[in-house]
């Protein structure tokens, strides 16, 4: 679908390596103009580099395609703003916001120290919601002015967040938030002409190779749904989380209300019990915990 993003501009956030790599080259082989945001850290977040971003802009221009590299901690509030600024002034205005950067620092819950808990927490979760909040502003502003942009945001959520995964408490705390953002900017953005989705990747990167070994998807597998999600043709689908796993498209069902008991007034907390486990054997059984 050559052209599908033709006009468009986007943001990559942890473009250096693994699937944001991935989504920049795919978004500017079907036209965007891209700014290829990396801090050039390790997989456990460790050491800055600039190389990696640097790469990537090398590729696309190598292709014909128009981008920029960004080195910004996309969890500073005041760098992410500046990255949005920049893809305004390189390119002329933003259309596109992929939020993909983090690093994993896996522990079992009893052995996470606090430092690991805030530094994980906040380059997913923080630095979802900075560049997000920025852009969110940018395209509130355009509507205003009678120039509302079919503007996208795709977050990056995963199973981690959405099922549990064993020795990721951390991690998959931080993506299960990001699934909760989805949903309410999802709702608070609309009247702008912003959609909101998330997606759940299944893939082999320096993440992922640690705790699930090579046996996983290419990291491009989940770049081609990300790029129709940019496109303006995507206009009604919104507030979803879609995992993708190799050539598998999955539709996330997140918390929804279940069975349920009422009473007049309080319940005794004598009765609770009995009504609950009545509850759950009515209820479906919540798929596994990975890793249990």
């Amino acid at each position: 679908m050559p052209g599908l993003l033709e006009g468009r501009v986007a943001i990559v956030t942890g473009a250096g390596r693994g699937i944001g790599r991935e989504h920049a080259l795919e978004l500017a082989r079907h036209g965007a103009a891209v700014v290829v945001n990396d801090l050039g850290t390790e997989a456990d977040g460790s050491g800055v580099s600039s190389g990696p971003a640097h790469e990537v802009v090398a590729l696309i221009e190598a292709g014909g395609g128009r981008a920029v590299a960004n080195g910004a901690d996309v969890a500073d509030f005041d760098a992410a703003a500046a990255l949005v600024r920049q893809a305004v002034d390189t390119f002329g205005g933003l259309d596109v916001l992929v939020n993909n950067a983090g690093f994993v620092r896996d522990r079992m819950l009893v052995n996470t120290s606090e430092e690991e808990w805030d530094a994980v927490v906040r380059v997913h979760l923080k630095g979802h919601f900075a560049p997000l909040r920025h852009a969110a502003a940018y395209w509130r502003e355009e509507a205003k002015a009678g120039h509302t942009r079919a503007a996208r945001v795709v977050n990056t959520s995963s199973g981690a967040g959405l099922q549990g995964s064993v020795g990721q408490a951390t991690y998959s705390a931080a993506k299960a938030g990001i699934a909760g953002l989805t949903l309410v900017a999802a709702e608070e953005l609309a009247r702008y002409g912003v959609t909101v989705n998330a997606i759940a990747p299944v893939a082999r990167t320096r993440m992922t190779e640690g705790v699930f070994g090579a046996d996983l998807p290419d990291p491009a597998d989940n770049s081609p749904v990300v790029a129709w999600l940019a496109s303006e043709q995507s206009g009604d689908i919104t507030g979803r989380v879609i995992e993708i796993e190799g050539g598998t498209i999955c539709l996330e069902q997140g918390w929804t209300h279940g069975p349920r008991a009422t009473r007049p007034g309080r319940w005794d907390a004598a009765d609770v019990g009995d009504v609950l486990r009545a509850l759950v054997a009515r209820a479906p059984a919540p798929e596994a915990v990975y890793g249990a």
